[in-house]
């Protein structure tokens, strides 16, 4: 698991957050003890899903220069910083980039979002 090895990756059942907050595509930060760690949170259908905000070009968050992320079909992840863009179901580099995004796995218990193994 590729976002493992973010020094900040917080532990299983760390709280994300709210999962009535989560109606489209949303960059959230989760603060552990082990620092800040970016993330993309998106309700995709009744799925949750996450993915590292980081594009794997570059290392920037996809909102770096704005917070528009899902194109217009709303079927893709874009990083604004340099205009690649990924499946938001699956993360896979669709133009742009050489690899795809690092999902992140989530689960839904009640109404929060934790880190799931």
């Amino acid at each position: 698991m590729a976002w493992t090895d973010y020094s900040t990756a917080p532990a299983p059942g760390t709280h994300v957050c709210a999962a009535t907050r989560i109606t489209g595509v949303h960059p959230l930060t989760v603060t552990t003890d082990r620092g800040s760690f970016p993330m993309i949170v998106l309700r995709d259908g009744d799925v949750l899903r996450a993915y590292v905000n980081a594009c794997p070009h570059q290392y920037l968050p996809l909102d770096y220069r704005s917070d528009t992320l899902l194109s217009a079909d709303g079927l893709r992840l874009l990083c604004t910083a340099h205009g690649a863009s990924f499946d938001k179901s699956t993360g896979s580099v669709v133009a742009g980039a050489e690899c795809g995004l690092d999902a992140v796995p989530i689960m839904q218990q009640g109404d929060q979002i934790v880190i799931a193994l």
